[in-house]
């Protein structure tokens, strides 16, 4: 089975109360078009997994992005291919994030992080998210 190497940006930031938000997005294009995703995309030849995040977040949300640590490195097996997915705490640095390749995006509160329908690889990221963002 194929093995396709990506990253991922948990970008989050503070709403009007000063809570934890973290931003989802919802695939336009693909297979798993539909489905909920944190932003991201593929490593490229040469590239460290922060790089390839930083410059996917500015090709896909025209916003350049601060990588911070990393969160975990899901492995996940689709039908087609084996997912290894890098994700990385992420805040926004400068831009507006705008929706360059995604159908919809929205910013979750750790209690609303359930109210959509993640991708199979990124839902296994959730349960560590809101123990992070409730500490």
């Amino acid at each position: 089975m194929k093995t396709i190497r990506v990253v991922a940006a948990v970008i989050k930031d503070k709403n009007a109360n000063g809570d934890p938000i973290i931003f989802a997005t919802q695939r336009g294009y693909g297979d798993l078009k539909g489905g909920w995703e944190f932003p991201g995309g593929k490593i490229e030849e040469g590239e460290t997994p922060k790089e390839a995040l930083r410059r996917e977040i500015m090709e896909e949300l025209d916003t350049k992005i601060k990588v911070g640590d990393l969160i975990d490195t899901i492995e996940y097996d689709y039908p087609t291919f084996h997912l290894s997915m890098d994700c990385f705490w992420s805040e926004i640095e400068e831009g507006d994030l705008v929706l360059k390749e995604h159908e919809a995006a929205k910013w979750l509160t750790r209690e609303h992080l359930d109210e959509v329908a993640w991708l199979p690889a990124d839902v296994t990221l959730i349960e560590k998210i809101r123990e992070e963002i409730s500490a």
